[in-house]
């Protein structure tokens, strides 16, 4: 039975699938995990990718496949449904974070002990152009400033947070970029670990 459950929300990203598993598996050896791909409507050969990786990988590999695009939050929930492991690490499909995260933000959260309900990345030197970098950050300080979370960052995909709290929270569109805030709703607090893109 898998610890962790890796979370991968994407849609057309066949092209990047295979070094991302490539990478995942590298920065997971010798822990029980198993890696949870939710395709929401890909039209780019993810599905015929993903059935090939499956053979390839030596870590449980599973496709779950959304027919319409539903969004990042709805693929987020439909791997944590599904997920095995007692923590939920997500990552987004892109390729813009780096796999070598995921353990430290797992060890993060299990380190942290019981009242923490999940290990947040936050992204210091982000890929993206400047205009969307500018665009995130005024999005994240109005967030912080309603919400009081203390997080820098909540559209970084890398975090690790426990399957049961993951279940129990509430859902809605964007949920993903909310974490941190729902959780601390729940009555737990978050770790924040520093990350590069």
């Amino acid at each position: 039975m898998p610890e962790i459950s890796i979370v991968i929300p994407c849609r057309n990203e066949a092209a990047n699938l295979p070094l991302l598993l490539d990478e995942i598996g590298a920065a997971m050896a010798g822990r029980a995990f198993e890696v949870i791909v939710v395709d929401d409507g890909s039209t780019d050969g993810t599905t015929s990718v993903l059935a090939a990786q499956a053979v390839l990988r030596p870590f449980p590999l599973r496709h779950l496949r959304h027919e319409k695009s539903a969004g990042q939050s709805f693929s987020v929930r439909s791997g944590a449904w599904a997920a095995r492991g007692d923590i939920v690490a997500t990552i987004d499909g892109d390729s813009q974070n780096d796999p070598k995260y995921i353990p430290v933000l797992v060890d993060a959260l299990r380190q942290a002990g019981p009242g923490f309900g999940v290990s947040q990345g936050q992204r210091l030197k982000r890929r993206d152009s400047k205009i969307k970098q500018l665009a995130s950050r005024f999005a994240n300080w109005l967030r912080k400033a309603v919400l009081h979370d203390e997080t820098r960052d909540t559209g970084c995909g890398l975090k690790a947070i426990h399957t049961d709290i993951l279940r129990k929270l509430p859902f809605f569109d964007g949920t993903h970029r909310f974490v941190p805030a729902l959780v601390i709703q729940e009555g737990y607090r978050v770790v924040h670990c520093d990350v590069v893109d």
